[in-house]
């Protein structure tokens, strides 16, 4: 984002709002060796979940700073943390303030999509780990920065696809892999929501609480709209990457995993925003596709209208020459070439998952954070480092652009370069206010 020079200088004279900052809780951060200390940005919904994976694993790890640009929800997140554990973390209207603070040895980021790789990359230079929500990027460009990064700042990078640290997911891809049914040549993911229109916004004063500059960073500036903050950015191009960055990132993560496949031949997708008639840029309803030589990998989405799929809104279904498993984060089944029920495995009720759960704190969440602080206390290997998970956020955001342009795109499926497409090519890459782009 900036030269190292100007980020210094950002550090050193970034004025940020502490609050309910208290001498037991510097006390614990200073003598904290034994324990991860951990800072979390964006802390609307999804951060609720990364307090609990840090919490259920709070005998390694410790939450002692947090960052928002809304000091209303910097707030009430902050003395959150306090009610829970008994510890008021530091508070920073603006995360620059968080990173330049030597007790933070990581960096969760779940702030809306546009923020995720420049922050991440600011947090590398920094010196910190980074946990990074999915999608770890905006644009295709950034998954490459991202990666770059990680390996020139030599810390470690996961991103927040938890369904990685599942453990009946882990075993059944395993079978998948060691023949269960057979070759393995066809995934079928979806996911299926009621979500609400998002109106049309008004041009309305920025509220006092919010820093909308920072809170719009990397991206061109735009007035404040009344129906953005703190969600319906995710419908907006220029700060979201729709529903298949959103939501398809987990199920098509599990395809590829299952497929043992990275980069397709040939991308197609079509869809359109049916549902309602407002803001929302993108689509509410898409099928897309990833072909592949031999094998191939379809999602579908409806965002506005519930209906299940195999009895479940979202999951993936891997075909194969002996048969089919159907998995999701509640488990799993096996079937034969005909359907029929072979074994299933479901995980109890307590544990079970909803489309329509803004903050997913659940099992799976609180196992991906344990291998992630895993990684950074022993070296562990991690379950979803963005050099290996990376890509299949790269091609969704490639199925955007080809639902963008109304056109399949082909691709090098050594390089995951486009073919003979300049305007695909140009989609790469964003267009970033002067002075904020990214840099490695």
């Amino acid at each position: 984002m900036f030269t190292r020079r100007e980020f210094a200088k950002g550090l050193a004279t970034t004025a940020g709002l502490s609050v309910a900052t208290t001498a037991k809780s510097y006390s614990q951060i200073m003598g904290a060796n034994e324990r991860v200390n951990f800072a979390i940005a964006g802390l609307n919904s999804r951060a609720y979940a990364h307090f609990d994976g840090l919490h259920a694993n709070r005998d390694t790890a410790r939450i002692t700073h947090v960052a928002d640009v809304d000091t209303n929800i910097l707030g009430k997140y902050a003395g959150f943390v306090e009610k829970v554990t008994g510890s008021a973390p530091k508070a920073d209207q603006d995360f620059r303030k968080t990173l330049e603070s030597k007790d933070v040895d990581a960096l969760t980021i779940a702030t809306p999509d546009h923020w995720h790789t420049p922050m991440a990359i600011m947090a590398l230079q920094a010196g910190k780990h980074v946990y990074v929500e999915k999608p770890c990027s905006q644009n295709v460009h950034e998954c490459e920065l991202l990666v770059m990064a990680q390996r020139k700042y030599n810390k470690l990078v996961q991103m927040g696809n938890q369904q990685r640290s599942s453990p009946h997911t882990i075993e059944i891809i395993e079978k998948i892999h060691s023949g269960l049914i057979g070759r393995a040549y066809f995934a079928k993911a979806w996911y299926s929501n009621v979500r609400k229109s998002m109106g049309t916004g008004k041009v309305v004063p920025v509220p006092p609480n919010l820093d909308w500059d920072l809170w719009q960073g990397p991206a061109p500036r735009r007035p404040y709209k009344d129906n953005i903050h703190p969600y319906n950015w995710h419908w907006l191009r220029i700060y979201g990457t729709g529903e298949a960055l959103n939501n398809g990132t987990h199920e098509v993560d599990v395809c590829r995993w299952a497929l043992d496949v990275k980069w397709p031949e040939r991308i197609t997708s079509s869809g359109g925003r049916y549902h309602y008639k407002d803001d929302w840029q993108f689509y509410d309803t898409l099928v897309t596709s990833f072909e592949y030589p031999d094998k191939l990998i379809s999602w579908e989405s409806m965002s506005c209208n519930g209906m299940p799929l195999y009895d479940r809104d979202r999951g993936s279904a891997i075909h194969g020459t002996d048969g089919t498993v159907i998995v999701d984060r509640d488990g799993y089944e096996v079937r034969d070439l005909k359907g029929k029920l072979i074994n299933q495995y479901r995980v109890p009720k307590a544990g079970k998952t909803s489309s329509a759960d803004l903050v997913g704190s659940d099992s799976m969440t609180q196992l991906h954070f344990k291998n992630f602080i895993d990684g950074i206390r022993t070296g562990a290997k991690l379950h979803s480092p963005i050099d290996e998970v990376y890509p299949s956020v790269s091609i969704l955001l490639m199925s955007n652009i080809a639902w963008e342009i109304q056109r399949e795109l082909k691709l090098d499926s050594s390089t995951s370069a486009f073919l003979g497409d300049e305007e695909a090519n140009r989609l790469r890459r964003r267009t970033y206010e002067k002075g904020w782009e990214p840099r490695v």
